[in-house]
């Protein structure tokens, strides 16, 4: 069996002003987040989880939050491993922009984007489809899956909050239309899928575990 701890990255300033990030924008952790990684890792820390590896985004919010993690685990010899299609969404001329601004200038897209995938024109906007974006994630997953078959294997995998949504669902068997049934996920969250057939199916555990952070969320903590 490998059990899959899937966190997204730490609140970023653009996260904060409530902009479009994707897979080429960027902007720092805040500063706050750094408490809430370490909250994590603690949490972590008490559950007696010994990891096998991390794989993170290569995009540096997500890195960052990686590599915060893993020292604050203090587990020796854990590696750290970038894979480019972890990545976030390619959100195409929508990224840098506000929620307020592509909600204006690019209403269908967003409503499709938010409430209906399946239904989602990504072509409009020179953005990813939620199928290519899922086939790229679910190859990293499978194959780690398969790298790692040994009983009780633990991999931690940071990544980014649309783009865990839609992969996480889709591993669990969820019709692209209803990807966003369970809502999306807060930063510094952790979600747990465990496959007993290397990749084939997966069941969920827990799905955006926030109780550790000790705080109430807003609307800029989730997407």
């Amino acid at each position: 069996m490998t059990n899959f701890f899937f966190v997204r990255h730490g609140k970023t300033k653009w996260n904060l002003e409530g902009r479009l990030q994707g897979a080429h924008g960027d902007s720092p952790l805040l500063p706050a987040s750094y408490r809430d990684i370490t909250r994590l890792a603690n949490y972590l820390k008490h559950e007696r989880i010994h990891f096998q590896a991390i794989y993170t985004s290569p995009l540096l919010r997500a890195q960052t939050t990686a590599v915060f993690i893993s020292e604050n685990l203090n587990q020796q010899n854990l590696p750290i491993y970038l894979e480019k299609d972890l990545r976030e969404f390619n959100l195409g001329v929508m990224e840098g922009k506000t929620f307020q601004e592509v909600e204006v200038k690019y209403p269908h897209e967003v409503n499709a984007f938010r409430h209906r995938p399946d239904k989602f024109q990504a072509e409009r906007i020179q953005a990813e489809s939620f199928t290519q974006l899922i086939l790229r994630m679910r190859r990293v997953i499978v194959a780690i899956a398969q790298r790692y078959p040994q009983d009780s294997a633990n991999i931690l995998i940071v990544s980014h909050g649309a783009a865990l949504t839609a992969l996480m669902q889709s591993l669990l068997g969820t019709p692209l239309k209803d990807l966003r049934k369970d809502g999306g996920l807060a930063n510094t969250s952790l979600t747990e899928l465990a496959t007993h057939d290397q990749g084939k199916t997966f069941q969920k555990i827990r799905w955006n575990e926030t109780s550790y952070l000790g705080k109430k969320l807003g609307a800029s903590d989730s997407v």
